[in-house]
């Protein structure tokens, strides 16, 4: 991962254990607990893809996995935000553009069923069985409730703050910006497209102007 790449995540990953620990987790809502550390996860993952994914959600699980009140055992969280990532990062565009907020959308709701079905799994697996006991389905649908609803404040800030971390050929302004289709439906795309034909049209006519000078001082 680049240095910019790794300051920025670790930045937004102690950002949101801190809210999600002394804000989110006190909110006694029903069934789950919104999960903004999963979000941050996912729209990294979205701009990084997969690999980037895995490092980042295993960071931020074993965060929060050794960070009070953290109940249960170290590494639980870790894995299961190392999957989530590492499948998030798979659902990144070839190209870095997203066409509509459909494919984000998707991927959060996937995350928060997922992510509670291998916790609550993992738990199994060590003898914890608070899941069980909550009731599995109301943690699912409150789950995938809380973070769709919390999903349209963040990650389209999460993944244009990505997005400035690039330096490859997807980050020119050309390409357009792979939030553009959450943040609007279509209008961003067509903002960009019209800068990128712009600059075509400007780079033009200097080369134009340039040309004619050239042809002045020949003769």
């Amino acid at each position: 991962m680049r240095f910019n790449r790794t300051l920025l995540s670790t930045a937004l990953v102690v950002i949101a254990l801190v809210v999600q620990v002394s804000v989110l987790a006190r909110l006694q809502l029903p069934g789950a607990v919104p999960d903004l550390l999963l979000l941050v996860v996912v729209g990294l993952s979205l701009v990084y893809g997969h690999v980037a994914g895995v490092l980042i959600g295993f960071g931020a699980g074993l965060l929060a996995d050794l960070v009070p009140p953290a109940d249960h055992a170290a590494g639980r969280y870790a894995m299961v935000l190392c999957i989530i990532g590492y499948l998030a990062g798979l659902a990144r565009p070839e190209n870095g553009r997203l066409k509509s907020a459909f494919v984000p959308m998707t991927v959060v709701v996937a995350a928060a069923i997922g992510s509670t079905l291998l916790y609550a799994l993992v738990g199994a697996l060590v003898g914890d069985t608070a899941a069980r006991h909550v009731g599995l389905g109301g943690l699912l649908f409150t789950a995938a409730v809380y973070d769709l609803l919390l999903a349209p404040f963040t990650v389209p800030l999460i993944m244009a703050l990505a997005r400035r971390t690039e330096n490859d050929l997807l980050s020119e302004p050309s390409g357009g910006d792979v939030a553009s289709g959450w943040l609007s439906s279509g209008t961003g795309l067509r903002i960009g497209s019209q800068r990128g034909g712009r600059r075509v049209k400007v780079a033009r006519n200097r080369s134009a102007r340039a040309g004619r000078i050239k042809g002045v001082k020949r003769l």
